[in-house]
C-alpha cells in the first residue's frame, strides 16, 4: 500500500522521448525513496524541476523538548490552542522522538506559497474543516475525519474553505503505510483487513500549469525551513505513474474488529511507520460474551508509549478529557480505566467514541510548546476520592 496509479499523459516506456506539441521534450523526474529501491513515481514536467532562481534558509525547525520530570501520565488540554496562520506556520509540535513527531495546527488561512517536505512523510488528520489538498501530482478534496498522507518530496499547498480548521499532525522520517499483516505477498489488502483499496482516495484532478514567473516553494530539509524561488509554476506535471503519491482515507471507512471479549488495541491499527503505529477508535458494537466487560483492562505499556487524541464522543474509560485532548501514558507505568468506568461499561452495547491513538516503541519527549496545556491533576486522577 499504496497501489499502482497513473494520472495524466505519460509515454509508453520509461526513460524514452516524450515530446510537447511544439516538439520540445517534456522533462522526466524520478521521485523515489531509499535510493532506487523503495517506492517511486515518475513525473513528466513542462520545465526542468531543477530550475531555481534563488535559495535561502528561513528558520530552524528542530523541536525543542523539555525535561520529562517525574514519570507520570499526562493530559494536554488544547481547548485554548492558538488559532492562526496557515497549516505550516500555525503548527506546534507537542510530543516527539527520533521516529515521529506529533503536533497540532489550527490554521485560519490558506497557504500563500507551495511546500515540500524533503525529510519526512506527513499525516494530517482533519478534525475540523474542509478544503483541497493541491499537489503537483493532483488534487484531493478533504473534510472531517480524513487522514491525508503526503510522502517525501511531493510539492503541495492546502486551500481552506473558511477559517475554522483543526489538524492533528504526524511527521515521520520513514514511510507511513498500512500494516503489513493486512497485505498479501503482492501488496493487496486481505479479506480480514479493516479497509480495502476502494476506501483510499488518490488524486483525481491533475492541475497542470505551463507558466513562467517567480514562485515560492518552502522546503523542509535538514531540520530547517528553506525558501526556493522557481522560475516556473511548480505544478507543471502533465502526467505521472507509480506508487509514491498523496492520498486520503476517512476514519469512517475503518471497519472495526470486535469479539466476544475485549479486543486489544492492535485490532484498531490503521497505519505503521518505523517504531510507531497509528490506530483508529471508531463507533462500534461492544463485546458480546454474557459476562463481558467492555472497558479495557489495566495494562502496562512495555516498551511502548501511548498517545490518545480525542476526536468526538464520550470515551468510556476516561473522565475529564475533552474534544481535542491528548493523553500520554508512558512506558514504565500501568494504565487503565478511571474508577467507576469499568462497572459503568457492563451491559453497554456500543460506543460512539472517535479517537486517534499513536503508540511509539521508543520513549516520547514532551515539547516546550506543550507545557502550557499540561493538566497536572491527571496523574492522580485514578485515586478514588
Amino acid at each position: 500500500m499504496p497501489f499502482y496509479y497513473r494520472l495524466g499523459e505519460i509515454p509508453h516506456k520509461r526513460h524514452t522521448q516524450f515530446r510537447r506539441p511544439n516538439g520540445e521534450l517534456y522533462r522526466e523526474e524520478l521521485m523515489g525513496l531509499e535510493g532506487f529501491s523503495g517506492m517511486q513515481s515518475i513525473a513528466y514536467h513542462h520545465y526542468h524541476p531543477t530550475q531555481l532562481l534563488n535559495a535561502e534558509k528561513l528558520a530552524d525547525m528542530t523541536p525543542h523538548y523539555t525535561e520529562f520530570g517525574p514519570l507520570r501520565h499526562r493530559h494536554l488540554l488544547t481547548t485554548h490552542f492558538p488559532r492562526g496562520g496557515d497549516v505550516i506556520s500555525g503548527r506546534r509540535v507537542m510530543l516527539g522522538n527520533h521516529d515521529v513527531t506529533i503536533g497540532l495546527t489550527l490554521p485560519t488561512q490558506s497557504m500563500s506559497y507551495y511546500y515540500r517536505n524533503g525529510q519526512a512523510y506527513e499525516m494530517y488528520f482533519v478534525h475540523d474543516g474542509t478544503g483541497t489538498l493541491k499537489t503537483n501530482l493532483g488534487n484531493i478534496p478533504f473534510g472531517p475525519g480524513d487522514y491525508l498522507i503526503i510522502p517525501f518530496n511531493v510539492t503541495w499547498r492546502l486551500e481552506l474553505n473558511g477559517d475554522h480548521h483543526r489538524f492533528l499532525v504526524v511527521e515521520s522520517p520513514t514511510a507511513i503505510v498500512t500494516p503489513h499483516r493486512y497485505r498479501n505477498q503482492f501488496g493487496q489488502l486481505l479479506e480480514h483487513s479493516p479497509f480495502c483499496e476502494r476506501d483510499f482516495r488518490p488524486p483525481q484532478a491533475l492541475e497542470t500549469h505551463d507558466e513562467k514567473g517567480e514562485f515560492e516553494v518552502r522546503v523542509k530539509a535538514r531540520d530547517a525551513l528553506h525558501r526556493h524561488i522557481l522560475d516556473h509554476h511548480p505544478f507543471d506535471v502533465v502526467g505521472w505513474d507509480g506508487y509514491l503519491y498523496p492520498y486520503a482515507f476517512n476514519i469512517a471507512d475503518f471497519e472495526p474488529i470486535t469479539g466476544r471479549v475485549h479486543q486489544p488495541p492492535p485490532v484498531h491499527q490503521t497505519w505503521e511507520g518505523h517504531n510507531f503505529v497509528v490506530c483508529s477508535f471508531v463507533p462500534r458494537l461492544f463485546d458480546y460474551h454474557p459476562l463481558a466487560i467492555p472497558a479495557p483492562y489495566n495494562h502496562a505499556n512495555v516498551q511502548s508509549d501511548e498517545v490518545l487524541y480525542y476526536v468526538e464522543g464520550n470515551f468510556m474509560s476516561r473522565k475529564g478529557v475533552e474534544r481535542g485532548s491528548f493523553t500520554l501514558h508512558p512506558s514504565g507505568l500501568p494504565h487503565g480505566p478511571h474508577p467507576g468506568t469499568t462497572e459503568a461499561s457492563i451491559g453497554k452495547e456500543r460506543t460512539e467514541e472517535l479517537a486517534v491513538m499513536i503508540d511509539t516503541f521508543r520513549s516520547l519527549h514532551v515539547a516546550q510548546d506543550a507545557l502550557e496545556f499540561d493538566d497536572p491533576a491527571y496523574a492522580t486522577s485514578w485515586v478514588n476520592h
